[in-house]
């Protein structure tokens, strides 16, 4: 079965949850409960994510591409600004910029497949506004160093932690180190209402901003709404009831979750240590989601001939996440085809985009290989591995073949 670890271990907590709601007949986030005692579920989730993972404020969204939205949005981020963003992510961190009629200017990553801090201040312009770090596969940035570079410059940073849900960098979650961080629950995430997101900050201001993005313009909760009055033009990415039942019943297994990835990954990668010309990707920090062991071959060679053995294909040909296959990106392909954000009167440059724009990071991800701990999906790369309820024997096997393949090469 395809999908993130929060699919695997559905039980009687979201059936509980779930029945909640259909029972309330209240499946609207500001719906009135239909039984005695009934709580939102969507505002439990944000309360309660709220205080887990060390914010002030959340704010759920329909999906991990509308939070990023809401943070980009929140930080007035539009017309003739510029986003330092990597070229090693999900689409939606560079789609949502140009949505926002930003600009989204492509960075390096390094052996961490995370934004590489020592190519950030090259890239960095008069109109740049903001440096969205990428939490890669679950493992943390180098914020240390992110951090640094935006203070210097005085730049936002935006913390996209779609699949780094409950990571952590030097005993700080991810999300909350920079100014605000977008979330997402998608079925390939850590944790999943099927889809949905979130928003976490812990600056008033951003909340606000955010949650009126979200929502059509109103205050957080709608509280005090006004007819007519409103902060902000918003859209609607409200979470509903039900996805947030299975949200609420998902993050309360979060901890447990990733202390489980954690060891499975563990006993994995300690079996494929010292193997001939096999290393695996850095670790910025040991907080990480461990959902995906990523090997790193010392040439691409040897990383096609593993994969053909294995069934499975190079980060590099995996897809989904690589930004020489968003052929709409590099050929500035916009809904409206008017070319905007790219020829705005605001944005006094050019920016230009083609395959192989990026010599480093196509390196690396030649030579690097996914294998799922807890992440299966080929969009990924990882068609192959484990998952969070592989038992020991199953660990023990998938390692043997995976040292016999190499072996072989």
């Amino acid at each position: 079965m395809a999908g993130g670890p929060g699919s695997y271990v559905f039980g009687a907590e979201e059936k509980k949850e779930l029945m909640d709601v259909i029972e309330s007949g209240n499946l609207f986030r500001y719906g009135s409960p239909g039984v005695d005692g009934f709580q939102a579920k969507v505002a439990t989730f944000e309360t309660e994510m709220a205080e887990r993972l060390g914010h002030k404020h959340v704010v759920a969204t329909s999906s991990g591409t509308g939070a990023l939205m809401c943070c980009l949005a929140a930080l007035g981020i539009g017309a003739g600004d510029e986003v330092i963003v990597p070229g090693y992510t999900f689409i939606a961190s560079i789609s949502t910029i140009i949505l926002m009629n930003a600009i989204p200017v492509l960075a390096e990553i390094d052996e961490s497949l995370t934004i590489d801090p020592t190519r950030i201040e090259e890239l960095i312009t008069p109109r740049t506004k903001a440096i969205m770090p990428v939490h890669m596969l679950g493992n943390p940035c180098d914020m240390d160093a992110i951090m640094a570079i935006a203070k210097k410059h005085n730049l936002y940073v935006i913390e996209d932690c779609c699949q780094a849900v409950g990571a952590s960098y030097r005993g700080r979650r991810c999300g909350t180190i920079g100014d605000i961080g977008a979330y997402s629950l998608n079925v390939f995430k850590t944790i999943t209402s099927g889809d949905g997101g979130f928003v976490g900050t812990s600056d008033l201001n951003l909340y606000e901003r955010a949650f009126g993005f979200h929502d059509q313009g109103h205050k957080p909760r709608r509280m005090g709404v006004e007819v007519g009055r409103r902060s902000i033009v918003g859209m609607n990415m409200r979470m509903n009831e039900l996805s947030g039942a299975v949200a609420l019943a998902q993050g309360r297994k979060l901890d447990g979750m990733l202390d489980t990835l954690r060891t499975k990954k563990k006993r994995l990668k300690d079996q494929l240590q010292g193997l001939p010309g096999l290393g695996f990707r850095s670790i910025n920090d040991e907080g990480e989601c461990a959902t995906l062991l990523t090997l790193l071959f010392d040439t691409a060679e040897r990383a096609a001939k593993f994969c053909e053995a294995m069934g499975t294909a190079p980060i590099s040909n995996s897809g989904w996440h690589v930004y020489n296959n968003m052929e709409q990106i590099l050929n500035k392909v916009t809904a409206s085809g008017a070319n905007c954000p790219y020829d705005c009167p605001r944005f006094e440059s050019t920016v230009e985009y083609h395959k192989h724009m990026l010599p480093q990071t196509d390196d690396i991800l030649d030579r690097a290989v996914n294998i799922s701990v807890g992440v299966v999906d080929k969009g990924l790369g990882s068609g192959c591995g484990i998952n969070i309820n592989s038992s020991e024997a199953e660990i023990d096997a998938e390692a043997t073949r995976i040292r016999a393949v190499v072996a072989a090469l």
